[in-house]
């Protein structure tokens, strides 16, 4: 499919969630995490979700990552396309901006070299790893800058589809993708 098709579809299957099955779903993403290979890493890029967006509610695997003690990054949008990261730390104080998205406002800003890990909000996933955002191109900007070696974790409250269609260059594509009902690795050995 298309990525305008798939952000319609996506976007519409998300409105049907009901707020429990959206915590349910949640929960069962960040229990599957759990399994996942990638807890050695020190610093953890989390976004926050989006409410009006019934993306997946993130604060299940925010409480994973300070339960292991783990230095957690949040973003915040700085321009058109462009992000930068703060600590989360006790003095963290979050506002949400105009599109409802609660950011940091100060704090510890983080250099892209240190993030190990980056969890990525996604509409739509394909089989090959290729996701499908909003289109405003943030994550595409902020992942291109990040260390090569830095792992991408797609979260999603739906199923990969087959392919994406209209993939481009600078599209990057993910090395692992958790739903609630599964784990897909586009790792290669």
């Amino acid at each position: 499919m298309l990525k305008k098709d798939l952000r319609l579809k996506y976007s519409k299957l998300r409105e049907e969630i009901s707020p429990q099955s959206l915590l349910n779903l949640s929960l069962s993403i960040a229990n599957r995490l759990l399994k996942l290979p990638i807890w050695g890493k020190d610093h953890y890029h989390l976004f926050l979700p989006i409410p009006k967006k019934n993306e997946v509610d993130t604060s299940f695997i925010l409480s994973i990552l300070q339960g292991k003690d783990k230095e957690i990054v949040l973003p915040r949008i700085v321009s058109e396309n462009s992000l930068q990261h703060y600590l989360l730390t006790d003095n963290t104080k979050l506002i949400a901006n105009k599109w409802g998205i609660p950011e940091p406002i100060g704090g510890v800003e983080v250099q892209l070299s240190k993030i190990d890990l980056v969890f990525t909000p996604l509409l739509a996933f394909d089989l090959k790893g290729n996701r499908v955002g909003y289109g405003k191109g943030f994550y595409d900007n902020f992942l291109r800058e990040c260390r090569a070696n830095v792992i991408k974790v797609g979260l999603s409250l739906f199923e990969a589809e087959n392919e994406i269609i209209d993939v481009h260059e600078g599209d990057i594509s993910l090395d692992y993708c958790v739903t609630p009902k599964k784990i897909y690795s586009f790792v290669t050995a």
